[in-house]
């Protein structure tokens, strides 16, 4: 069987496929929205024609599959028989996918795409080692993704480990990281310094990018040479109430105290969290070493100043389209609460819901409904909704490459519009700091630690508590 694309090639894109077209296995590091599956179904088609290959082994997140056949049928004009889409998690939590894929290679006739690589960077997940045995039986190998690396070097070893052993030169993680990698260490109480799992350092960068260059194309949107519209970024503050405000505080002091000694990043991650509940509207009723629990400050949604924000971004936006990105489920159910009320029909696309739910949601955001509900977990990888042009932020996180994802979902090729990207931002909370490091592309973490610590180096003067029970606004 043969796949012939009906879609031309960009330049860019031809150049991928001339650069690739004569190896075996290669990366495309193609940032979103500049077509890795076209380039990919190119190199596909090649390698059908001269029969060193009969079908396609291709692995991309569950939540992205339905999106990858519908990308595939506009470029091919349907579903080539010869393709065989699996999601990448589905192939650790079930054996019998595992072994269905396993016997599916078996005659060593495969072409294996891992697309969304970054998500088998780590070398002892299930996964991961599911994908290793399967790629033993594949010649032909691709993977696919928007960079090189998500947190550090360190995410190369498995992904290039599928490509080939030998590109890096190392057979196990172990050698990778004794050669590449320096770890993190704390010091026990009794004085004795130990290791940990967390990577300080990645060491003869060089080596590495040099080892992989050959099999690497790797392009960015804006070296394209494709015109795409552009993005004009808004922002709606608001205020916390003044009971609010003031639990904020109590918030931030009392874990600031409870972790007076810890910059980790579990500390940061529950500060962090802690302090973005308050701000949604949310009272931490546990203490900070404790699993952590809340409850709602505001009995009507409509009186929480966060949700009072995004009714005015919906009028700002007017009869258009948008996807509105929150963090919590909680948040999401808020948010569709407020759309009903304004007379809409809310779609979402959450990971609570199941698979076969969210595509029926993407359809409805396709037709008639106006607004698509989504975290960045689930709707920053794959979608491509390029007839919307409104994004809006419900509020943000440390994570400034899910932040990039989740917009490219409407700027990409295809997109004839200004896109407009809301974000609702709390007045003197830690909204404004994490918006203002997103701009400055800044690590998040690292600066989130010089937050904390320049909080510990202010005395706090004049504290005030609140009894939670009753710090309930009406």
């Amino acid at each position: 069987m043969t796949i012939k694309p009906l879609t031309a090639l960009y330049p860019y894109q031809q150049e991928a496929y001339d650069k690739l077209k004569r190896l075996k296995v290669g990366a495309l590091y193609m940032e979103m929205g500049t077509g890795k599956t076209r380039v990919t179904l190119e190199l596909i088609s090649l390698r059908l024609r001269r029969e060193k290959i009969r079908q396609v082994l291709w692995f991309c997140p569950c939540s992205v599959r339905e999106n990858l056949a519908q990308d595939i049928v506009v470029h091919c004009g349907e579903l080539p028989e010869c393709i065989k889409i699996v999601g990448t998690e589905s192939i650790a939590g079930s054996d019998r996918v595992y072994l269905e894929c396993l016997d599916y290679v078996a005659d060593g006739q495969t072409m294996l795409v891992v697309d969304e690589s970054n998500m088998i960077k780590n070398h002892r997940a299930k996964r991961t080692e599911r994908i290793c045995e399967i790629s033993k039986k594949c010649t032909y190998k691709m993977i696919l993704n928007g960079t090189p690396v998500s947190r550090n070097e360190a995410d190369l070893f498995a992904q290039w480990y599928i490509l080939d052993p030998e590109i890096l030169g190392y057979k196990s993680y172990y050698s990778f990281a004794a050669n590449h990698l320096e770890y993190w260490t704390v010091k026990l109480p009794s004085g004795i310094e130990v290791k940990t799992d967390k990577v300080k350092n990645v060491l003869h960068i060089p080596y590495l990018t040099e080892k992989i260059a050959l099999y690497t194309y790797q392009i960015k949107k804006s070296e394209t040479g494709v015109a795409l519209p552009e993005k004009r970024y808004h922002t709606e503050y608001f205020d916390l109430t003044a009971d609010q405000a003031l639990l904020y505080t109590q918030t931030r002091d009392d874990y600031l105290m409870a972790f007076v000694d810890e910059t980790d990043d579990t500390a940061i991650y529950k500060m962090f969290t802690a302090l973005a509940h308050v701000s949604s509207g949310r009272i931490v009723t546990s203490a900070p070493v404790e699993r952590m629990q809340t409850a709602d400050i505001f009995e009507d949604i409509e009186k929480n100043p966060r949700i009072k924000a995004l009714g005015k971004v919906l009028d700002n936006i007017g009869n258009e389209k948008a996807i509105i990105f929150a963090k919590y489920q909680q948040e999401a159910d808020e948010i569709a609460e407020l759309i009903r009320r304004r007379g809409g029909t809310p779609a979402q696309y959450i990971g609570k819901i199941p698979y076969k739910k969210r595509i029926e949601s993407i359809q409805a955001f396709r037709g008639g409904t106006q607004y698509l509900i989504a975290n960045k977990a689930c709707g920053a990888y794959g979608l491509n909704l390029q007839f919307c042009h409104n994004i809006v932020f419900y509020d943000n996180d440390f994570d400034f490459a899910t932040r990039a994802q989740a917009e490219d979902r409407i700027h990409r090729i295809g997109q004839d519009q200004v896109c407009h990207i809301y974000d609702i931002c709390g007045n003197g909370t830690l909204d404004e700091f994490i918006l203002n490091n997103l701009q400055k592309k800044e690590n998040m973490v690292a600066a989130f630690k010089r937050y904390i610590q320049e909080m510990k180096n202010k005395k706090v003067k004049g504290k005030k508590f609140v009894d939670r029970e009753t710090a309930k606004s009406a």
